[in-house]
């Protein structure tokens, strides 16, 4: 398969707040999503998730390194053509109906006109918010507008879906609806690269996942091989990279045999 998302030994920095010394945020990073997988992007808090997603959507330009998605340099404008974008804060316009918004970014991606409506009612009918379609913004629950912000990601039929955070702060059931709204999108040949701290929703959707600490990838692979690589879930894989480890569970083991996996090229 080849690679539509690709990074090779980025570094970001920020300029520090009460030293001249930078912050690193993103510290050689190199990471590979193949063409129709749904990639986890792993990592606590400031670990350089976000950093890194603006890089890749152009909003942030890294002192080294470089990133290209479908073999464009992605500070190229056209490497974000066949990008959908769902952000982690889905703050839309409140006074405008779902089908209203719709129309509005369909026009910021010239869509043809003849095109629209029918795009609008497929998008709406995936994340379910046909009967919705005519209320305001304002009045949808959190997992609506998460879903509708997936509707505006998807409005120009993406090939590459970027997701930040796409369950955060949603119920059990609305966590549900996005995952199976995933699945379908694998299911469609889509490529969806998104961060999150749902460890469960990763392990039910993700072909692959890195965890990502102080800016690097620490580990990388298949769900099920880490699992047996580590002997342990993915909570436990993750907790143990991120340098916690609870004084009432044993510590993971590592198969000696696949040791030297850690950290490698994806």
């Amino acid at each position: 398969m080849s690679a539509v998302l690709k990074v090779e030994n980025l570094r970001v920095e920020y300029p520090g707040a009460d030293t001249r010394q930078p912050v690193v945020a993103v510290n050689g990073l190199n990471l590979a999503v193949d063409s129709g997988e749904v990639f986890g992007f792993l990592g606590p808090n400031g670990a350089g998730k976000t950093t890194t997603l603006k890089v890749l959507l152009g909003f942030l330009r890294p002192i080294q390194g470089a990133a290209w998605i479908f073999g464009v340099d992605v500070r190229q404008p056209i490497a974000r053509q066949r990008i959908g974008y769902l952000p982690e804060r889905t703050d839309y316009y409140p006074f405008l109906t779902a089908e209203e918004l719709l129309r509005f970014y369909a026009e910021l991606f010239r869509i043809p006109k003849d095109v629209v409506e029918p795009r609008i009612a497929r998008v709406l009918r995936l994340v379910e918010l046909e009967s919705a379609r005519k209320r305001l913004i304002k009045t949808y629950s959190k997992g609506m507008q998460q879903r509708i912000g997936l509707a505006q990601a998807l409005i120009n039929e993406p090939d590459l879906l970027i997701l930040d955070e796409p369950t955060s702060g949603l119920d059990p059931l609305g966590r549900m609806k996005v995952r199976e709204i995933i699945q379908r999108l694998r299911g469609e040949g889509k490529t969806v690269f998104f961060s999150s701290h749902e460890l469960g929703e990763v392990e039910t959707v993700c072909d692959r996942v890195a965890i990502l600490h102080q800016g690097q990838v620490r580990v990388a692979g298949r769900v099920p091989d880490l699992e047996r690589q580590y002997h342990g879930n993915l909570e436990r894989i993750f907790l143990q990279v991120v340098g916690y480890q609870s004084p009432i569970s044993a510590p993971l083991r590592q198969d000696p045999q696949t040791s030297d996996a850690k950290g490698g090229a994806l």
